[in-house]
């Protein structure tokens, strides 16, 4: 490889680590083709599985200001670098590593943190972005609906009592027991017995 292609895989590589939100580090050895492109295949959406030079990656690392992958860029070596869902990734690797024995995660790194190969399979473990969103939004449309429901249904009975009582009220006259509406200009409460006093007197004797 002359130095003019070294400088742009180098180049390349810097870019592809920069612009990843997390990578992968494996080791393919024993691995053949078709699963190789397999394996980019499972990966598809979530990241691009590369096969690169030790040498070149350990330069386009230190560039990137990557540090995770020092001391294991030995062997043959193919790095995911992940541009959608690292827990998806992660699960692709995981299970392609548990059908295909040969292919080994050494590590990893994930928003600039170093992860090694032990915290990658807890990584898988976790729920999808996607499934998260959809319980967190199932869970809030619950909360919503529940919100609704505990606002809505009080005033709704309330909206039904006051025009059950109304309606009382406009063809039998005043609820036996129940004060009538207040009038805006109605007499304070001391006035009520003159007022009876009257009745009494235009009726004769009450006795």
């Amino acid at each position: 490889m002359s130095r003019a292609d070294k400088a742009a895989a180098i180049a390349e590589l810097s870019d592809k680590f920069k612009s990843s939100n997390a990578a992968v580090l494996t080791e393919y050895r024993g691995l053949t083709v078709k699963q190789i492109t397999d394996l980019r295949n499972s990966l598809r959406g979530n990241a691009t599985y590369a096969v690169v030079k030790n040498t070149l990656t350990q330069l386009a690392a230190k560039d990137a200001g990557v540090t995770a992958f020092d001391g294991q860029l030995v062997g043959p070596t193919a790095i995911a670098f992940v541009e959608g869902d690292p827990v998806e990734a992660a699960k692709g690797l995981r299970d392609f590593a548990k059908a295909n024995p040969h292919l080994v995660i050494k590590g990893g790194v994930l928003d600039g943190k170093a992860l090694s190969a032990a915290e990658i399979a807890k990584l898988a473990d976790l729920e999808s972005r996607e499934v998260l969103l959809a319980k967190l939004a199932g869970a809030m449309n619950a909360s919503l609906s529940k919100a609704v429901y505990l606002f809505a249904a009080p005033l709704s009975q309330a909206a039904r009592t006051v025009d059950a009582l109304r309606a009382k009220v406009e063809t039998e006259g005043p609820v036996s027991g129940a004060p009538a509406p207040a009038a805006a200009d109605e007499a304070p409460a001391d006035a009520a017995p003159a007022a009876e006093a009257t009745d009494v007197a235009e009726g004769g004797d009450a006795s």
